[in-house]
């Protein structure tokens, strides 16, 4: 099963100091990476790379994000991610458009999600998505 990585982690492991290594879920992408399983969105890619200020840093990353390819998305992930959203908010949940869009298509693909975010964790709660433990 693929695994979507969350900007978080991708973070944490390309923009981070090396005390980041410590983090379990940086192991964890770095196992994932290794047996092709690691997924990624476009609004994620667009995510890491936004706001780094030196022009070296960025093509560098930039550079290294093209070796994973963007999953394709459908009209139906869109739509499932404003379903997600409105059940998440009916009961009290709040988050971000880019957070339910990696649930929705987590969740038509069956795949899980890896993330440091906390809110992932009450969007669970509520949603059929899967967290890489």
């Amino acid at each position: 099963m693929k695994v979507i990585v969350d900007t978080s982690v991708w973070s944490l492991a390309l923009r981070r100091s090396r005390s980041s290594q410590k983090f379990p879920q940086v192991t964890t992408l770095r196992e994932l990476i290794l047996v092709s399983k690691a997924a990624l969105l476009g609004v994620i890619r667009q995510e890491v790379l936004s706001g780094i200020r030196e022009t070296e840093q960025f093509t560098c990353l930039r550079d290294y994000l093209r070796a994973f390819p963007n999953l394709e998305l459908e009209i139906e992930d869109y739509e499932k991610a404003a379903e997600f959203y409105n059940t998440c908010r009916k009961n009290g949940i709040q988050g971000s458009n880019t957070d339910f869009l990696i649930c929705a298509v987590a969740y038509r693909r069956g795949y899980s999600i890896l993330t440091t975010d906390g809110d992932f964790t009450l969007f669970d709660r509520y949603l059929p998505v899967t967290l890489w433990q």
